[in-house]
């Protein structure tokens, strides 16, 4: 077996063991990008000498008997939406190209710490807008499984490159699903945090993020195995003073008393689910009850209501901080696809702002107390399979499709909730997942039922693209 081949897991315990070289680790997964990137264009921003001097740099403090990291060597892919000092911060947008980061976000400088090593930077919709990736300044990033289907968005390139093997652990964020859906859609791990579990900043940036983006966007881990997933997600959560709304919660909560309840989600008034999701959550369901999961039917509180509130609080504060840049320097699938995006939410003045940031809170305490009964949710990532390659440049009653079926990724989003996709094997050569949904900061309990999960079929392969 490849070095590329293996869960970071083992690959870091080979280096630190010098059954392995960091440079040969390095080496390794920079040959399998140079194979097999040109076919999906998953990194679309390189970086390999530089990968190689710090795997030589990595080796030396090895040699030297240092303290090293628990990702000592392995290599990591990072989104071109955060700043990796040395690089454009592109965003998915051409007019960005000039925008190179003089240091490293929080997220990029946590991973060194803990010894990993980027090799390349993956791709992004402009402005990390869509649940499709492809813009003007990068091209398209295409589903290893079918070209014909998005590879997810806006983490497309990560979770692309984790399942052909380009990497063992990919950076990616999530606002509305971006870290969920594209590890759904490419059939690997993908877990979104809570809210204030990892820091987040860009140096580079030229003011504060908006209001609602700062709430509901996160940094977070795609990986082939519920392992790496761990590893990746500790490294990432580490302290870093640039985040104010960092929290310095516990990695691991108190264990459950007795058999963990289980809310089961397999469908919803207004929204129609395909077979293959149903089928998923099923299998899922079972699984768990024969490990001791106690799972009963239960249906979340006021699911559409948040989805909704997500789609309205965005576009509010998109329509006055973003929009401009947008229209300016965006390409014109994103401008196509906001545009639709936008025909479906509420106009908003201060007072109507006001009143749904106030209901966000009642939506988080409805979802507090569900969670203290039933402290686990499984429900749907999507109610849809993986949607066709630009399905949102196909006007607003597409998008409404699209917002209807991505509504469990955009509930939890916006009460900052963690989330984790959990590939359930193939159905006709194509992906299959659930999600797995925990109270604020009890992560822990979607990492074990995943486990649970992964057991049966263990860690996933690494594909070659179709």
């Amino acid at each position: 077996m490849q070095p590329w081949q293996l869960e970071a897991a083992e690959l870091a315990r080979r280096i630190a063991a010098r059954e392995l070289s960091c440079v040969e680790a390095v080496r390794s997964s920079l040959e399998r990008l140079e194979a097999v990137n040109p076919r999906i264009n998953a990194v679309v921003d390189g970086g390999a000498e530089e990968a190689l001097q710090a795997a030589r740099q990595a080796d030396a403090a090895l040699a030297g008997g240092e303290a090293t990291g628990p990702l000592h060597g392995v290599p990591v892919t990072i989104k071109v939406n955060v700043d990796q000092r040395g690089h454009a911060t592109t965003n998915g947008v051409e007019a960005y190209r000039k925008v190179v980061a003089a240091e490293d976000s929080p997220v990029v400088a946590n991973l060194r710490r803990a010894g990993a090593i980027p090799i390349g930077r993956t791709n992004t919709p402009a402005f990390s807008m869509r649940w499709f990736t492809d813009n003007a300044a990068h091209g398209r990033t295409l589903n290893p499984h079918d070209a014909a289907l998005t590879p997810g968005g806006s983490s497309g390139g990560a979770a692309a490159a984790v399942a052909v093997g380009i990497g063992a652990i990919a950076h990616g964020n999530d606002q509305g699903g971006s870290i969920r859906y594209p590890a759904y859609a490419c059939g690997v791990y993908g877990l979104r945090p809570s809210f204030g579990r990892v820091p987040a900043f860009n140096p580079s940036g030229s003011g504060e993020r908006p209001p609602v983006v700062q709430l509901s966007s996160v940094q977070g881990p795609l990986a082939r195995s519920v392992r790496d997933l761990r590893l990746a997600f500790a490294a990432m959560a580490a302290r870093d003073a640039r985040d104010p709304w960092w929290v310095p919660a516990p990695l691991e909560g108190t264990p459950p008393a007795g058999p963990l309840r289980v809310a089961l989600c397999t469908a919803l008034p207004g929204y129609a689910c395909d077979p293959e999701v149903a089928d998923a959550l099923q299998r899922a369901a079972r699984r768990l009850e024969g490990a001791g999961y106690r799972v009963e039917p239960v249906e979340p509180p006021r699911l559409r209501e948040a989805a909704e509130l997500w789609l309205a609080l965005t576009m509010a504060d998109s329509r006055l901080l973003v929009e401009p840049a947008l229209l300016r320097d965006g390409d014109q699938t994103i401008r196509q696809a906001y545009r639709a995006m936008d025909a479906h939410a509420p106009s908003f003045d201060t007072e109507a702002y006001m009143r749904a940031l106030a209901a966000r809170t009642g939506l988080m305490r409805d979802w507090a107390l569900f969670l203290q009964r039933h402290p686990l949710l499984l429900m749907p990532v999507s109610w849809r399979h993986p949607f066709p390659v630009d399905a949102d440049q196909r006007g607003a009653d597409a998008m409404r499709e699209l917002l209807d079926a991505q509504s469990p990724l955009l509930a939890t989003a916006i009460l900052g909730l963690p989330g984790l996709s959990v590939p359930m094997g193939l159905r006709q050569g194509l992906p299959t997942g659930v999600q797995l949904v925990s109270d604020r900061f009890r992560e822990d309990l979607c990492l074990a039922a995943a486990e649970v999960l992964e057991a049966e079929a263990g860690p996933i392969a690494a594909i070659d693209p179709a």
